[in-house]
């Protein structure tokens, strides 16, 4: 039997990228989307042209509404949840801290950080041995942000991917005896539109030279790491973080 991912934030970038790999691993593939029908589609038929299983749901993260809807729709249609990444994730436009109001910071947090706890919420729901689950994996993106901080650019995207990091070890304590792994993956500068969102669409060729191996990177690299995590490879490890930033 196919095993069953869902993948949030997967119309685009490195969700879209994470989907189409793990088609070619053989999951089945749950493509969430907030509001872009055209660019979900896309990866269902480019997954399906492949002669893999997909389709697509669309939810926002950031209402738990929505997220109900998002798992029971994967209930319905497979019966099974295997892994979840949880990669949708907002920025806004570069800026210091002393020009942001609650309203941009709080809308940031209920994406990256409320989106990123409901989904493994209703994950664990159904993976726990403790619910009667078969187990699984849960990967999180969060970025080297969390670390570096992002001065003069977005310090609310980079504290919202820590409090993702937090997340990512707490959760696995507290689910590593019920058959569910839980890791972190940290991307660097990589060429995906998500720059654009923050004003700044050459952002990785401002800052590559700062990057020791020189360049941006690709999608397909986050996507390898989180599918590595997602493995059986990786049967050992939980609570744990790649970064895939060029040694940035």
């Amino acid at each position: 039997m196919d095993k069953t991912i869902l993948i949030t934030g997967a119309s685009r970038g490195i969700g879209a990228a994470c989907a189409l790999l793990a088609a070619r691993r053989g999951y089945t593939v749950c493509v969430n989307y907030r509001d872009n029908d055209a660019a979900a589609n896309a990866v269902v038929q480019v997954i399906e042209a492949a002669g893999g299983h997909a389709f697509a749901v669309a939810a926002d993260v950031a209402e738990e509404d929505d997220v109900a809807r998002l798992f029971a729709a994967v209930d319905a249609r497979c019966g099974r949840l295997d892994a979840l990444v949880n990669n949708a994730g907002i920025l806004a436009r570069q800026s210091r801290v002393e020009h942001m109001d609650a309203a941009r910071i709080n809308r940031i947090l209920a994406t990256n950080v409320t989106g990123s706890f409901l989904c493994a919420r209703e994950a664990v729901r159904r993976m726990s041995t403790k619910h009667g689950g078969n187990g699984g994996a849960i990967v999180n993106l969060s970025s080297r942000a969390a670390v570096l901080g992002s001065a003069n650019e977005y310090v609310d995207y980079a504290a919202s991917k820590a409090a993702v990091d937090a997340l990512t070890i707490g959760l696995s304590k507290e689910v590593a005896q019920e058959g569910i792994r839980v890791n972190g993956v940290r991307p660097g500068l990589i060429d995906t539109d998500m720059h654009a969102s923050g004003g700044e669409p050459g952002r990785i060729q401002r800052l590559q030279s700062s990057v020791p191996m020189a360049r941006g990177g690709t999608a397909e690299e986050v996507a390898a790491a989180v599918l590595w995590l997602l493995s059986d490879e990786a049967s050992y490890a939980t609570g744990t973080f790649i970064d895939v930033s060029g040694g940035r």
